[in-house]
C-alpha cells in the first residue's frame, strides 16, 4: 500500500487553508482554525509540514519581509487576543510561535516538567539543571513581582547586563516548558513594543488541573493523531524533528497508533523509507 498523493495533496490543501478553500481573514475565523487543528504554527517553519496562521491569511508562500503586507495583518490579531484567554500562544515546538487549543493545551501541559506546584517545580527543574540560572530569575521574579514587560522584567530580574541571547534562551526555555507566556504588548523600549509575560499557573489557573488526569502516553497520542490529521502522512524522523521526544518514545507512540488503526504504515510513491499516514490518503 502506498500513499496517493492526489489525495494527500486534497487533505493538506483542507488542513493548511489552501485553494480553492478562502483565505482566513478576521480573528474569530483564526480561532476556528485553531480549534479545528488543534494545533499550529504562527509562522511557517522550514522543513517542518505544519499549518500555520500566516499561510491560512497570506497563502502559501514565505513570510513577507515588508512591514505592510497584507499578510502581516496576523500580528495585529495574535497581539490583540494575548490578554484574551482564546488559545494558548507561546514558543512551544521546536521553540518556535505555536497557537494552541485551549481544549488541547493540557495534553502539551501534561508532557511538560511542571507537576502542579508552580513555586517548587521550577526549583527542581534548576536544581537537575535543566533550568538555567537566568530562567530562574526571571521566572522567580515574575513569580513575585507579577506580570512584567520584557524592559522591566530583565532590570528586575538582574539581568540587565546579560546578553541578549542569554536573556532570550532563557525565556524560550520558559515558554517552551509551559512556565510563562507572553499574556499582553507594552509600549516600552526603544519600538515601543515590548511582550508582557506572566508564569502560566496565574494566566490559566485551571490548566494544570485539566493535565493532572492525562496520562504522558495519552497526551502523546493525542497531539500525534492531531498531527497525522493535519499533515496526512509522515515519517518518525519528521515527527521526532516536531515534538522532540526521542526515536524509541516516538515510533513506540506512533506503533500503537498503528495498532489501533489510526494509522496505517506505507510507503512514498516518490521517496524511500517507511511512512505512517491516516487513511483517507491511501
Amino acid at each position: 500500500m502506498t500513499i496517493n498523493l492526489k489525495k494527500l495533496d486534497a487533505l493538506r490543501k483542507s488542513t493548511f487553508n489552501l485553494p480553492p478553500l478562502k483565505r482566513i481573514s478576521s480573528p474569530p475565523q483564526a480561532l476556528k482554525f485553531v480549534n479545528a487543528r488543534g494545533f499550529i504554527y504562527f509562522w511557517p517553519i522550514k522543513d517542518i509540514d505544519l499549518p500555520s496562521l500566516w499561510t491560512t491569511v497570506a497563502g502559501d508562500r514565505p513570510v513577507a519581509d515588508k512591514h505592510d503586507d497584507p499578510g502581516h495583518i496576523t500580528w495585529g490579531w495574535k497581539d490583540d487576543a494575548l490578554n484574551k484567554k482564546i488559545w494558548y500562544y507561546a514558543k512551544i515546538l521546536r521553540g518556535k510561535a505555536t497557537m494552541i487549543s485551549l481544549e488541547i493545551a493540557p495534553y502539551f501541559y501534561a508532557l511538560s516538567e511542571n507537576y502542579g506546584s508552580p513555586e517548587d517545580d521550577y526549583l527542581i527543574a534548576y536544581h537537575e539543571g535543566r533550568l538555567s540560572q537566568s530562567a530562574k530569575q526571571i521566572y522567580e521574579t515574575l513569580l513575585d513581582k507579577g506580570a512584567l514587560n520584557t524592559l522591566d522584567l530583565r532590570k528586575e530580574a538582574k539581568l540587565a547586563n546579560a546578553k541578549d541571547s542569554e536573556f532570550n534562551k532563557a525565556l524560550g526555555q520558559l515558554q517552551k516548558d509551559f512556565k510563562i507566556l507572553p499574556v499582553g504588548v507594552a509600549q516600552a523600549g526603544a519600538w515601543k513594543y515590548s511582550h508582557v509575560y506572566d508564569i502560566v499557573t496565574r494566566h490559566y489557573p485551571d490548566l494544570a488541573e485539566q493535565a493532572r488526569k492525562i496520562t504522558e502516553s495519552q497526551a502523546r497520542a493525542k497531539l500525534l493523531e492531531l498531527y497525522f490529521q493535519s499533515v496526512g502522512a509522515s515519517q518518525l524522523s519528521d515527527v521526532n524533528k516536531l515534538f522532540g521526544w526521542g526515536s524509541e518514545v516516538t515510533k513506540k507512540i506512533v506503533n500503537r497508533l498503528v495498532e489501533s488503526s489510526s494509522l496505517i504504515k506505507t510507503e512514498h510513491p516518490k521517496f524511500a523509507g517507511e511512512y505512517f499516514a491516516v487513511k483517507q490518503v491511501t
